[in-house]
């Protein structure tokens, strides 16, 4: 028989392999993520000088900067003029922080994105309360205790009594004991706060509003999660039109 022969190969549609040459800065930039990735430079650690970073790596002082400048622009360190730049130590909280602007012009440019982050945190703030009927401490229940006393002497002050009930679901958070919940349950009372129109049309649901957190706080102190979530559902569905967009 004739030997075979392999099949012809296929040629690559133009530019699918295509090798990309990356800027230096970008280079730079990941060696210095690796070094503080690593353990090599820590939290509190002074950044090395540009001097040493251009003689470490063989570039010039415009790629070490430009990469210096976008570590801070993540967060990652503190450029300080006329100092040595410091590794910033990161948290949850730090890193959404920074997402904060971003994300109020999100909703500010897109009035439809307000549905989807109430239905966001309506479904994160009823995974929450689960947790925290499964996991809240004593400390916990009178935190949340003193908390809500604190709300109900604010009936007359609706800046007041909105700053607690703010408090009031950001504890609850904390009783997760889940620091990324906690930093993104903040994140988003602090995006929705701006349409909390209560300010501007105060309702005068604020018996009801102490009612229902009454309600989830004694299904959490009885360790009834299936119970405190049916509370949240109720609460956070009745408070949402309280929310809105308002050109």
């Amino acid at each position: 028989m004739p030997p075979t022969s392999d099949p012809p190969r296929t040629a690559a549609p133009a530019g699918e392999d295509k090798i990309v040459r990356r800027k230096l800065s970008d280079e730079v930039f990941d060696r210095l993520r690796a070094m503080i990735t690593s353990g090599d430079l820590r939290p509190g650690d002074p950044m090395p000088s540009e001097r040493d970073l251009m003689q470490r790596f063989g570039v010039g002082r415009p790629a070490v900067r430009e990469a210096l400048q976008s570590m801070q622009t993540m967060g990652l360190i503190t450029i300080s003029h006329g100092g040595r730049s410091r590794v910033n130590a990161l948290s949850p909280d730090s890193v959404l922080d920074r997402v904060d602007e971003v994300a109020q012009i999100l909703l500010s440019s897109a009035p439809d994105q307000l549905e989807n982050l109430k239905e966001a945190r309506r479904m994160f703030e009823m995974g929450m309360v689960r947790l925290a009927a499964l996991r809240a401490t004593e400390q916990d229940l009178f935190d949340l205790r003193r908390i809500l006393d604190d709300q109900r002497g604010h009936l007359d002050d609706p800046r007041q009594f909105i700053e607690a009930d703010l408090r009031f679901h950001a504890r609850i958070a904390e009783t997760t004991r889940n620091p990324i919940m906690a930093a993104v349950s903040a994140s988003m009372l602090r995006w929705l706060l701006r349409y909390y129109t209560a300010l501007l049309h105060w309702s005068g649901n604020e018996h009801k509003t102490l009612a229902e957190h009454e309600e989830i706080l004694t299904l959490i102190g009885q360790k009834d999660p299936e119970g405190a979530v049916n509370a949240m559902r109720r609460h956070l569905d009745r408070s949402s039109e309280m929310y809105r967009y308002e050109s």
